[in-house]
């Protein structure tokens, strides 16, 4: 039997360029959870009886909104559910659950690289079936359907045994609990060279930071690698990721930088996330921006069996460093520059016209699935190491001795009045056509603009995508408001300054970046907008 249950429509359920993304106390409000997939359900395109695989990060409130989301998809039509043992599924692992079991569509219950527990946050993303991020056009249908939802439907049914491997009922529908982990990690045995990483003998320390990847990185990297045991540090996902924020950057890895600092650290440090898709990679005295990460793995990606063919192209989103451009360029491969989101890549990676894709917010992967991942990005850094036999350290000097280095950072200023944050983005972009030749200190404006793309597969313009001021010699500075926070705004600065070859490639980025963030300040006013004198958060 199903059920109709009626409701009311919630302000403000427009998914950001990951989803929804709350505090738990709203999505714990009555039929919150259920309106939004409901609406989901109501808009995304599906063949009858269709497969749908939901995932979670294991945070807290994940189990309830599952066992929710199991009931309404069997109300729905849909003919199997596929979900990872313990309500647990990467997002990047679910992207190969879509791909690979041909499902529809899938649901991911995560906020990502943000705190959980009761007081923190939670999220539901909706992914399509080449496996990557519902574009905007789908995104727009869900929201809309949000502001008119007046029903959802369910039926009456126990809830589901998670733990368990195995097969339930529900309504006329099939929920399949799968181990979550061994088609990954099966996968990446398909991509990388594990004889040559277990020859290499390399010691390592990796921080799960309490969060999804922990079974993931303990299965591939000490059972299936061979590294030690414990080399998979905070390993058991937690529903509050053990009280820390699980963002692998400096400031909530510390521990992890800490080590590898140390004189007698391992060969290579690297962490994830909460929902398993960012990384951190830190070498022994050396730490890798993304931006370079992106950069480094490009240049030696044919080292690993599943890129020897060499790549298609590389794509970057816009507030990423160039450093990435500069080696499509002496690969002789196209560089696209792209809209923050992942989902921006999805096209470029379906036509076959990029094979390595990027962000600065600690996001790398490749056309193995549709979204960024963390453990992916860790074992190609390995693959490399093993093959060259060589250190991060010396791979890094190697490479801008080559290219040149972008020195970059990103300034966070977080939970901002919505108010400030818009009014300082709006003056700024009015004085945007007034730049071109202003000066500040030795830095001339060459172009300042809001960045446009045109999708060139299917002509779509996504605009607003962040203000861009670029200054003669290739540095620059970008200002983005975030869609991934939970209260207020988040402001985004984006300093680059790039140091050809011959110049000075080995100083603290903090000195070479010091005139931009002088500048930045100029420019959008952040102190006199926001009263704040330092940013939250440096990466």
């Amino acid at each position: 039997m199903i059920k109709t249950v009626s409701c009311t429509p919630y302000a403000g359920q427009k998914p950001g360029t990951s989803g929804l993304r709350k505090k738990v106390r709203v999505f714990a409000q009555a039929n919150y959870a259920e309106n939004f997939i409901q609406a989901v359900f109501d808009v995304v395109e599906r063949e009858p009886a269709s497969t749908l695989v939901i995932g979670g990060d294991g945070r807290y409130h994940n189990r309830t909104v599952i066992q929710a989301a199991i009931r309404i998809a069997a109300a729905n039509g849909y003919g199997r559910v596929l979900v990872g043992t313990g309500g647990i599924a990467s997002t990047p692992a679910a992207s190969h659950m879509i791909r690979k079991y041909r499902a529809s569509g899938g649901l991911i219950l995560s906020a990502s690289h943000n705190p959980g527990g009761p007081d923190e946050d939670f999220g539901i993303k909706y992914n399509i079936a080449n496996g990557g991020p519902a574009p905007e056009g789908v995104t727009e249908a869900i929201y809309t359907r949000t502001t008119t939802i007046d029903r959802w439907l369910t039926v009456d049914a126990p809830d589901v045994d998670l733990d368990t491997v195995g097969d339930t009922v529900v309504g006329a529908m099939t929920v399949s609990v799968i181990d979550p982990v061994a088609d990954y990690a099966d996968l990446m045995e398909t991509l990388f060279d594990f004889p040559a990483i277990r020859a290499a003998k390399l010691t390592m320390a990796f921080d799960a930071m309490h969060a999804v990847t922990g079974p993931y990185a303990t299965e591939i990297l000490e059972n299936r690698l061979g590294f030690a045991i414990g080399t998979v540090r905070n390993g058991i996902p937690m529903e509050d990721f053990g009280g820390h924020h699980p963002d692998p950057n400096l400031v909530h890895a510390k521990a992890l930088y800490d080590t590898m600092m140390a004189p007698d650290a391992p060969d290579f440090g690297a962490a994830s996330d909460g929902d398993g898709d960012r990384n951190l990679i830190i070498g022994r005295h050396r730490f890798i921006t993304p931006s370079d990460s992106l950069a480094m793995l490009a240049a030696n990606a044919h080292l690993a069996p599943g890129y020897a063919r060499g790549l298609a192209g590389i794509a970057r989103s816009m507030p990423t460093s160039a450093a990435a451009d500069r080696v499509a360029a002496a690969l002789g491969v196209p560089a696209f520059e792209t809209p923050t989101g992942w989902k921006f890549f999805g096209n470029l990676l379906d036509a076959g016209k990029v094979t390595i894709c990027g962000e600065e917010s600690a996001g790398t992967g490749s056309d193995h699935v549709r979204e960024k991942d963390g453990l992916w990005a860790v074992l190609l850094w390995l693959n490399i190491l093993a093959v060259r036999k060589i250190s991060v350290d010396a791979l890094a000097r190697e490479h801008w001795a080559t290219y040149g280095r972008n020195y970059y950072a990103r300034h966070d200023y977080e939970a901002l009045p919505i108010a400030e944050a818009d009014a300082l983005i709006a003056e700024l972009t009015a004085k945007l056509s007034t730049l071109r030749g202003t000066t500040f200190g030795a830095l001339t404006v060459d172009v300042a603009d809001s960045f446009s793309y045109l999708d060139p597969v299917d002509g779509s313009t996504s605009a607003n995508q962040g203000l861009r001021v670029l200054f003669a010699g290739g540095s620059r500075i970008v200002f983005r408001l975030s869609g991934t926070g939970t209260e207020g705004a988040t402001l985004r600065v984006y300093l680059e300054r790039y140091e050809p070859r011959e110049g000075s490639l080995d100083r603290e980025t903090g000195d070479m970046l010091a005139d931009l963030i002088a500048a930045a300040d100029s420019l959008a006013g952040i102190a006199r907008h926001t009263g704040r004198t330092r940013p939250s958060v440096i990466t």
